[in-house]
């Protein structure tokens, strides 16, 4: 029997796909700069017909792609350079069938959700009961639950909420060899040996396929108040993060800095967007407070921090949002950056942390180091300010990415360089982005042999055939 027909028989017909017209979106990243070859797209709609095809792959030593929502920025999911050695290409596994949610306890602040359950049906069912879950992400319309918590994602909530790891309470997950971990629990306390969740969380399907979620839920808060800042410095921008800090504490729901090449592509691919004020400003900051406590005043806690910054000479400019509408038209701009990257050039963005207070000494460096080699390259960024990430982006037009002779070489000469800059200040080149196959050497560059060796040693011992998502991470 063929391994398409055994798929057949437990999914069904209509759910292994092969046709190339039906296979396409499947194997190509969302940017369109990474693309694969599969022998079958497979769509299980239970934990059961996950096992079934693990199972069956795994006789017949086929390469498996688990794959959510698609959205990775670094070809986490995409069936690049998997091909056996006879020929033989991988099966994407599919979990989008794999939708639903099925529990929410609004008391104990919990939620169950199958693997592929898109995160903005997560939120909403969530705010349907009053609470909230504390991961939004640009691409929250399209990214599905299993695949945030397999690449950790982070998103503009974590100064406030933390990452994926910190809402993660239980998984339910298939190995290797198709056998199912049940450890989809909702307990706050569990300390029965190893936590062994947290292997499979930033795993990126390495370890196990994550077939259902179990995460923490939070208070919905009944206020907020959001702001629209402008800076010279983003030394300027850090001052006044650490004014809010000081008077609002955890209110701080996100603080997103941009700069102005940033908002200028947005603006060029998004012509209904315009900015709140100070158009020409060389930094701008999304700033935004809320509280479970509906009449607590954050205006007037807003209003108190933007006039001491004013009165610092720290300011150039401010707009409050004076409602939902214009709090919305704010984080309109902020969610349409990747896609207006997308369009604006070939953008080689890269996804560092460093230290908060390092934050402005690494922009001016990594800014120094590209342009010193690449000159007609354009920075654009925008950072999760309050926890250090900066998603810093060199952007070459099409005309001149057209021109150049190596693209991968140069690709990974100008990522280096950022890379080289952030971990001489103590920080990271991958903040929560992940892996994928875009890094594999960069990890192997920048990190020590023993925590290479712990890593290839955990991925032999869960996965020796290499059967899950190879290529990726290590």
């Amino acid at each position: 029997m063929s391994i398409l027909t055994s798929l057949r028989e437990h999914v069904g017909t209509a759910h292994v796909l092969t046709e190339p017209s039906d296979v396409a979106p499947y194997v190509e990243d969302w940017r369109g700069r990474y693309r694969g070859e599969v022998m079958a797209v497979v769509q299980p709609a239970t934990t059961q017909q996950v096992s079934a095809v693990v199972q069956i792959c795994a006789q017949a030593g086929v390469k498996l792609i688990p794959q959510g929502g698609h959205t990775s920025m670094v070809g986490g999911a995409t069936p690049v350079g998997t091909r056996l050695s006879d020929g033989t290409a991988p099966v994407v596994l599919s979990l989008q069938r794999m939708n639903r949610i099925l529990d929410v306890d609004p008391v104990g602040n919990t939620l169950i959700a199958q693997a592929g359950c898109i995160l903005q049906n997560l939120q909403a069912e969530a705010a349907r009961h009053g609470r909230l879950y504390g991961v939004t992400l640009g691409a929250e319309g399209s990214c599905q639950i299993g695949g945030n918590v397999s690449t950790n994602a982070g998103g503009t909530g974590v100064l406030k909420y933390g990452n994926t790891r910190d809402q993660v309470l239980g998984l339910e997950v298939v190995l290797p060899d198709g056998t199912v971990w049940n450890g989809l629990r909702t307990l706050r306390k569990d300390n029965t040996g190893y936590n062994l969740k947290h292997l499979f969380i930033g795993g990126e399907g390495t370890l196990g396929i994550i077939t259902a979620v179990a995460v923490r839920l939070h208070p919905l808060p009944n206020i907020t108040r959001t702001a629209w800042l402008t800076f010279e410095t983003v030394s300027h921008a850090l001052a006044c993060l650490a004014l809010f800090q000081t008077m609002a504490g955890d209110r701080i729901a996100g603080y997103e800095l941009l700069n102005r090449a940033q908002l200028l592509a947005v603006l060029a691919h998004f012509p209904n967007v315009r900015l709140p004020t100070d158009p020409d400003a060389p930094y701008a900051v999304l700033v935004e407070l809320s509280d479970t406590y509906a009449k607590a005043d954050l205006q007037g806690l807003m209003e108190d921090a933007l006039s001491q910054l004013a009165e610092q000479g720290l300011l150039r400019d401010a707009a409050i949002a004076a409602n939902e509408a214009q709090r919305a038209a704010f984080w309109h701009i902020r969610h349409n950056i990747s896609e207006a990257n997308r369009k604006a050039g070939m953008g080689l963005s890269t996804d560092i942390a460093v230290p908060v207070k390092s934050l402005a000494e690494f922009i001016e460096k990594a800014s120094e180091a590209v342009q010193s080699r690449w000159p007609q390259l354009e920075i654009v960024l925008v950072a999760h300010m309050g926890d250090g990430n900066v998603h810093f982006i060199p952007r070459f037009s099409f005309e001149q990415w057209a021109r150049i002779a190596d693209p991968a070489a140069t690709a990974d000469a100008v990522r280096g360089v950022v890379h080289d800059v952030a971990v001489s200040m103590g920080g990271t080149f991958s903040a929560e982005h992940g892996i994928g196959h875009v890094l594999v050497n960069e990890l192997v560059r920048l990190r020590s042999p023993l925590e290479l060796d712990l890593m290839r040693r955990i991925r032999g011992a869960f996965d020796p055939q290499t059967l899950l998502n190879p290529g990726k991470l290590i």
